[in-house]
């Protein structure tokens, strides 16, 4: 018989929330089999076992937050995957390796993995009760922190058993005074950490300029595969080239300036804002550039990105003009040193070459730290897009 415990996730994560459960009490479970979803506050990830054997139990339910290092399952039966710990030898063939690594588990052998197997375990789904089975103690704590009477909640998980998310939903139902309350928890707090963070500590100012975008939209009609956006992005990393104060971090007394852009970029998602980041992304191609940025996209929405690809970006572009609007005072992804965005692109009559015509307009937001840079570098490097935009062709030539 052996613990898994809940792994260090990486990027000083210490806590995960399980979504749901991969295998079931009584399946025998192979060396790298995924065991269960845990959302971080970074990302949705499997998290596979080390061990193989039969599951015994499982610990917690969906809904329930586990401290790194709480239990996850029990294993009977088993084999582990990495050296130096010492269990009962299995009474049949086990996998003999881990292709899998998470930090503290995991080797370098090639994985092998076989069909689970339904076992018959005296381990059964317990039967629903007249009073509400809460197993966790967190929920019993939110629903006694938020007068949520446990007696009235429909539980959503085996036998009745009241959830993390059967609480929050009452928590969410109008009280009598009109409101609802909507817990700041998982990636919405880590947001709102991130952003209170730059308020409280970067001293931010915003320079915006409209700009011509007709020529910019007959270069992505032009240039198969290579999205709006990714040219957007191009640009600032040109401007980076020329005005790399921009791409740097304030750490205690000194300004760090740094050479790889690892560039940022919001994305939507069902689970709200996220930033992904494609590293290294000044030494793309555009269209690589382009087919980094589509794939991380892709990933986010589907909730694939791990925490190293959420982390760790230096400089930020963001294109709000998908929401309609045309700028926004947006506040910079803490601990970088500038957030540029893109607005939406509308037809307005402009002057060119002294006459009045009607071509696309957009403009171009860029807020900075002001600790790194003066308005001279910020408004050089925003004109600098700005005359990209307009002449994407030549701008794109000169690589």
């Amino acid at each position: 018989m052996a613990d898994f415990l809940l792994p260090d996730l990486g990027e000083g994560l210490t806590e995960a929330e399980i979504v749901s459960w991969l295998v079931e009490i009584g399946d025998t479970i192979a060396v790298d089999q995924p065991v269960v979803e845990v959302e971080t506050a970074k990302a949705v990830v499997e998290v596979p076992s080390p061990f193989s054997g039969v599951v015994t139990a499982r610990h917690g339910a969906p809904g329930e937050t586990l401290s790194v290092g709480s239990v996850l399952i029990s294993v009977g039966s088993q084999s582990f995957a990495e050296p130096g710990v010492v269990v009962p030898a299995p009474a049949g063939p086990v996998d003999e390796g881990s292709g899998n690594v998470l930090i503290g588990y995991g080797t370098s052998a090639a994985p092998r993995r076989r069909r689970r197997a339904r076992v018959r375990q005296s381990q059964e789904t317990p039967r629903a009760s007249a009073k509400p089975g809460v197993i966790s103690p967190l929920v019993r704590r939110m629903a006694k922190d938020n007068g949520v009477d446990l007696a009235v909640v429909r539980g959503s998980g085996p036998g009745g058993v009241v959830r993390r998310c059967d609480v929050e939903q009452a928590m969410a139902k109008p009280v009598a005074s009109g409101e609802r309350r909507i817990p700041l928890k998982g990636l919405r707090k880590t947001v709102a950490d991130k952003l209170s963070a730059s308020r409280r500590e970067i001293p931010e100012a915003t320079v915006w300029v409209d700009v011509d975008a007709t020529e910019l939209m007959a270069a992505r009609a032009a240039l198969d595969g290579v999205g709006l956006l990714a040219l957007f992005a191009r640009f600032a990393v040109l401007g980076l080239r020329r005005f790399p104060e921009l791409n740097s971090r304030v750490e205690g007394d000194e300004i760090v300036v740094l050479d790889d852009v690892h560039l940022g970029f919001a994305a939507q998602t069902d689970r709200g804002l996220v930033v992904p980041v494609v590293r290294d992304a000044n030494k793309l191609t555009t269209k690589e550039l382009s087919s980094a940025l589509a794939d991380r996209t892709a990933a986010a929405r589907d909730g694939r990105l791990g925490p190293a690809e959420l982390t760790g970006g230096t400089f930020t572009v963001n294109n709000y003009g998908v929401f309609g609007v045309d700028g926004s005072a947006a506040i910079i992804n803490h601990p970088e040193a500038a957030i540029l965005g893109l607005g939406r692109i509308i037809d307005r009559p402009w002057a060119v070459d002294g006459q009045l015509a009607i071509r696309k307009i957009t403009e171009l937001t860029l807020a900075f730290d002001h600790r790194v840079c003066d308005g001279a570098t910020a408004g050089g490097f925003l004109r600098f897009v700005a005359d990209c935009v307009e002449s994407p062709i030549r701008a794109l030539a000169d690589l």
